[in-house]
């Protein structure tokens, strides 16, 4: 079964400035991506950002960088699907075709393996699933998270039964940790979703799930990269 592992990577930033290539643990965040994709072997490694910068050091590293991704597709608002569909029209013109399963995987979870992306990618393929997606365990879970009402009051953002009284009666909950996404191509371009009816999850411990947002995510991964 051909694959793509794409990897996007858009050179603006507001939280972190340059956050895909900012230092981590002695090399650049999108290293931590590249790497482990490169380990799999499993398919073509392509970045896709609209930045130079970001383009040499992909390619420095290993990665392939065949196009800048046009400015329209860079901003605060593009979604993963548009990139993706970018992408692997991209690779239709050049080839005459497209890939059978693409991967997407973020940047901004360096602790994601080759095993994580290589079980991932099997669990589709060992299937008929359209899709798998990453997830940890929920940390709070959706029971204990609260909205606050115009009146200032809390409230149960979700329903929770009347009956639960102790965490340990909590079911299990998961969230998507943004890791890594497998999805059929041809399911993607006609649902427009990396998360179609019949989702497989690939459940990861929370110290390999970590997305890095905000500076305070960059400081717990120095230190999580330092272990």
């Amino acid at each position: 079964m051909s694959r793509l592992f794409l990897i996007p990577a858009r050179g603006g930033s507001k939280g972190i400035p340059v956050k895909n290539i900012v230092p981590l643990g002695g090399k650049p965040l999108i290293g931590w991506t590249i790497a482990p994709a490169l380990q799999c072997g499993l398919g073509r490694v392509i970045v896709s950002t609209d930045s130079a910068e970001i383009a040499e050091m992909a390619r420095e590293i290993g990665a392939e960088v065949p196009f800048l991704r046009p400015a329209e597709l860079a901003g605060d608002e593009t979604g993963s699907v548009e990139v993706a569909e970018h992408a692997l029209r991209w690779v239709e013109s050049a080839s005459g075709g497209i890939p059978e399963l693409l991967v997407l995987l973020q940047p901004t979870s360096p602790f994601r393996t080759a095993d994580d992306i290589a079980q991932a990618v099997r669990l589709v393929e060992n299937s008929a699933a359209p899709a798998a997606i990453g997830v940890c365990e929920a940390d709070p879970h959706p029971w204990l998270t609260r909205r606050i009402k115009q009146d200032g009051s809390l409230d149960n953002l979700v329903e929770v039964p009347a009956f639960v009284r102790r965490r340990q009666e909590f079911p299990p909950a998961y969230a998507i940790n943004g890791a890594v996404y497998v999805i059929r191509s041809r399911v993607l371009l006609e649902k427009k979703t990396f998360q179609p009816p019949g989702t497989l999850a690939y459940v990861m411990p929370r110290e390999r799930s970590l997305d890095i947002d905000l500076p305070s995510d960059l400081q717990l991964a120095e230190w999580m990269a330092s272990r």
